[in-house]
């Protein structure tokens, strides 16, 4: 996708020799819905590096587990994680939403209609799930956006990197933090991280996506 701090990170120092050309995906206005098949409920949870975005989904998908509600996690990390970068596509995002399109179409397959996703900008790319989640029944989707102080980032991302990779991830980290406050649209809830258990945050996500 577009900007994310983590496929930033991913792309630095990466040249594009020989990388193979991917295609674009096909950028329709927005995929069409049908009001007679069964409706689909997308929650995407965004946030910058270090707020928990990984940790507090695995919990959503548990919860959603015991309540036996069926539904897919996909994480956007890895959707994009090749190298070198295609030229044309050097962020990576035409290849993930690709990816994207070709996971939801498995899983919607096999008849689930409910997805949990996370990424750092996710809660600002609804146009882009709309496209790769195809047509279909209504869409809702929920998004959310975790935040946390800038010195719990610091904490928490000190604990998965150290050395000289740890200044740049947390600058980084702390950019998306500004962009997400101002850019998050209408309807996004803000969910504080700080201090808190991942499974209290995990509730507190699926309260706000009414589910």
């Amino acid at each position: 996708m577009a900007g994310t701090p983590g496929q930033a990170e991913y792309s630095r120092n990466v040249t594009t020799e020989s990388a193979p050309r991917v295609p674009a995906p096909a950028r329709r206005p927005g995929a069409r819905e049908d009001p007679g098949a069964p409706p689909r409920s997308l929650l995407l949870i965004g946030g910058p590096s270090g707020v928990g975005k990984s940790t507090v989904a695995v919990e959503v998908s548990e919860l959603l587990r015991r309540r036996d509600t069926a539904h897919s996690l996909i994480e956007c990390d890895f959707l994009g994680h090749l190298h070198p970068a295609p030229p044309d596509d050097p962020d990576r995002s035409a290849i993930t939403e690709r990816n994207l399109a070709a996971v939801w179409a498995n899983h919607a397959a096999l008849g689930h209609h409910r997805l949990v996703y996370t990424n750092t900008v996710s809660v600002l790319e609804e146009p882009m799930f709309r496209r790769a989640m195809g047509p279909g029944g209504p869409l809702t989707v929920a998004r959310v956006l975790l935040t946390a102080e800038p010195a719990v980032l610091r904490e928490r991302l000190g604990r998965r990197e150290s050395g000289s990779g740890l200044a740049p991830h947390l600058e980084r980290s702390l950019r998306a933090a500004e962009r997400l406050a101002a850019e998050a649209p209408t309807g996004t809830v803000r969910i504080r991280t700080d201090g808190r258990e991942p499974i209290d945050i995990a509730r507190e996500v699926l309260r706000a996506a009414g589910w």
